[in-house]
């Protein structure tokens, strides 16, 4: 077994030899690799048979169960394997070389080739990344500089393959794919001097596509002179299947060395030493509106192949004027944003690339569209006052000029240079944050976004830019599945707690993991601790109250139910004339109702009878009897009482002795109306009436003492 503490390259472990007896060999060594076969890797068949297809899903499971495998493997194996296993080395190369690109993976042709694909993704990702880690754990790491001779002698990384994992894993891993980068040329220098060999290659790549079409470009060195007597191929005499390869040759080339910048900036110095900036600009400017003529003038017999070749070409174009930015905030900007020594020197070198843009106007229009150069212009106005305002007015007239030369409108939404620079307050680290300085990240592309290789992302990403993230069980479940299969011998518990200290971001976890940066409080933790037990919640079906409990339709406590008396809309056998003869409601109430057909007045009580049986001497209780001695109502205004009756009138005792009322003795007294008149006349005979009248006015004056004829 090996020692504890001691890195993988100076261990020794004893196995058995061929003769039985035990020898001691060193942990990376030939004879400890396990015999397998990895098969490499074939792309997916564009609209294949289902014979190819399930060649192809065959193919892809035996790939994903062997790198599985692998990555199961303890740290001494998985190394034996990955040096010493010729198989593997072709397996992972022939996945770089023919994975499918973002702009291939639009369509598969079936779901499971989708999850095949994603599958095979995500394993060749982690082997990689694995590869890429020179410690594991405090006691499984190889010593930096023999990891570093390991990973270059063996061919393990190269600058090639580093291009291939940026392009097709870039997007969706940046951080942990920066970290891998940056560990590989930290403990292996040589990988610098590769890169600055690489650099006059990418640069060919620009010439060979000039050549193609019949161009050269300014400051270009050809290899051999043109010959005047052959006729140059041109992008319009060039056959379809010519143009066809020349584009996506070139959308290949641009989008990886972007990629490539994207993810480990520190490349970007290498490039500029070579003057790359300006042979960009320029080859931009000759090849771009050579290849958007040819596509838009040439006849194609499939009109998808134009589309293709114009997105694609836009694709080019976006990532070239990106890869432009890139180089001028890394070498140029970030040190003037910094506040570092050579401000000065940065500045003056920004301005000069910005006018040498002015001859490519093309470039300068694309360039001004993404990133507003007003801004950046203003910006390095405030970092270095002596700037000369007459060369800075000279610049932003050019880049007006240019618009203007192409026929083209400039975006309304670029804050002008005017405004920028009357920001009386507006101190230089406001300006910085509103500047294009800052690298390129959410332009909007002149065409769709097409999510492709970069998008199958292998592994999850929950809970990132610091959010508590609420997860489901099978979510973290998955989590921890994407760790282990990195780090297998990490217990399901400590994951767990580690997931929760960073929020669920299973990439921040390996990372802390891997660099042992983990808090105190997970550091005390046992690494192969099991995840808890959690009690399941109590059921709330079982625990609910509800009026239909018990009920005959009570499905949560009921297995069995009468499904014939639940129907929707109208019985079925049931029509409207039989629902209408049926009179059963009639009979079942008419019984009830003959109680109320008997009414008995009075009950005889025979002698000796009690009455108690017929409950006359019960007591009710429900009797109110508060108001029975009162007169409720017989003062109230709105009603008909006996207060409200008669009139008020002066007390005899208290009248004066002479005083009569006038109203008493005028009053018409009625005679009593005689037996025999009939009531129900109506008019009666006016003489009689007349009659009775007379009568009664003799009367009074009889009373009162009054003569006819006597002085008044």
């Amino acid at each position: 077994m090996a020692c504890a503490r001691v890195p993988l390259d100076e261990q020794q472990v004893t196995e058995p030899g061929p003769s039985g007896q035990d020898h001691t060999l060193p942990a990376l060594h030939p004879v400890r690799k396990e015999e397998r076969c990895f098969v490499p890797y074939k792309p997916p068949p564009e609209d294949g048979s289902p014979a190819q297809l399930e060649e192809f899903l065959e193919h892809a499971k035996f790939i994903t169960e062997d790198l599985d495998w692998l990555l199961t493997l303890p740290h001494d194996k998985f190394w034996c394997q990955v040096v010493f296993d010729e198989s593997l080395q072709k397996c992972l190369d022939s996945y770089l070389h023919h994975a499918p690109r973002s702009l291939d993976l639009t369509t598969l042709p079936s779901s499971s080739v989708a999850d095949m694909q994603r599958s095979i993704h995500r394993a060749v990702f982690l082997t990689f990344l694995r590869m890429a880690t020179h410690k594991e754990s405090k006691d499984n790491f190889i010593t930096p500089a023999v990891f570093g001779e390991i990973i270059y002698d063996n061919f393990l990384f190269d600058i090639p393959k580093i291009l291939d994992l940026c392009v097709l894993f870039g997007k969706g891993n940046g951080q942990l794919l920066h970290k891998m980068i940056e560990n590989i040329f930290t403990q292996q220098p040589s990988y610098y001097s590769d890169l600055e060999e690489t650099v006059p290659t990418v640069l060919q790549v620009f010439e060979t596509i000039l050549e193609k079409c019949g161009l050269r470009c300014e400051g270009a060195t050809a290899l051999e002179p043109m010959k005047l007597s052959t006729q140059q191929p041109t992008s319009l005499t060039m056959s379809q299947q010519e143009l066809a390869d020349l584009i996506l040759y070139l959308c290949d080339s641009t989008t990886t060395i972007h990629a490539f910048l994207d993810i480990f900036p520190a490349a970007c110095s290498t490039f500029h030493s070579y003057s790359f900036l300006s042979r960009l600009s320029s080859f931009y400017e000759t090849v771009v509106p050579e290849l958007e003529k040819a596509v838009r003038k040439r006849n194609f017999d499939d009109k998808s192949l134009r589309e293709d070749l114009w997105k694609r070409l836009s694709h080019s174009c976006r990532k070239m004027v990106e890869m432009a930015h890139l180089l001028l905030h890394h070498t140029c900007l970030q040190p003037i944003l910094e506040g570092g020594e050579n401000v000065q020197t940065c500045a003056e070198e920004v301005l000069q690339h910005f006018t040498s843009f002015l001859t490519e106007k093309r470039f300068m229009c694309d360039y001004d569209e993404q990133f507003n150069i007003a801004d950046d212009v203003s910006l390095l106005q405030q970092a270095v006052p002596v700037i000369d305002e007459t060369r800075t007015s000279y610049l932003l007239q050019g880049v007006q000029s240019a618009w203007d030369s192409a026929g083209r409108r400039k975006p309304q939404n670029h804050v002008g240079h005017e405004h920028v620079a009357n920001q009386g307050g507006a101190d230089f680290a406001s300006a910085a944050a509103s500047s294009s300085f800052k690298p390129h990240k959410d332009q909007v592309p002149r065409e769709e976004e097409v999510m492709g290789a970069e998008a199958l992302v292998c592994v999850p990403q929950r809970g990132n830019n610091g959010t508590v993230c609420s997860l489901s069980g099978a979510e973290v479940d998955s989590l921890l599945s994407a760790i282990k299969d990195l780090l297998p011998d990490l217990g399901d518990g400590f994951l767990l707690a580690c997931l929760q200290e960073y929020n669920y971001n299973s990439e921040m976890v390996i990372n802390n993991i891997l660099e042992d940066r983990l808090p105190a409080a997970l550091n005390k933790l046992d690494r192969a601790m099991p995840r808890p037990v959690t009690e399941d919640l109590p059921d709330l079906l079982n625990n609910r109250s509800s009026v239909f409990d018990d009920d005959e339709f009570d499905v949560f406590r009921r297995d069995q139910v009468d499904m014939s008396r639940i129907w929707k809309g109208k019985r079925k056998g049931e029509s409207t004339q039989e629902m209408l003869n049926d009179k059963q409601h009639i009979a079942e109430q008419r019984a009830r109702y003959q109680t109320y057909e008997t009414v008995v007045d009075e009950i005889l009580i025979e002698p000796g009878e009690s009455s108690a049986a017929y409950g006359l001497d019960d007591y009710d209780d429900e009797y109110d009897d508060t108001y029975d001695m009162n007169q409720v109502g017989a003062n109230d205004l709105d009603r008909d009482s006996l207060l409200n009756r008669r009139p008020f009138t002066v007390p005899q005792v208290l009248r004066k002795g002479t005083q009569v009322e006038d109203d008493e003795e005028e009053e018409d007294e009625e005679e009593p109306i005689p037996n025999n008149v009939n009531r129900d006349q109506f008019v009666q005979d006016p003489a009689l009436l007349r009659e009775r009248a007379e009568a009664r006015r003799a009367a009074m004056h009889q009373r009162k003492g009054f003569r006819p004829g006597a002085p008044q």
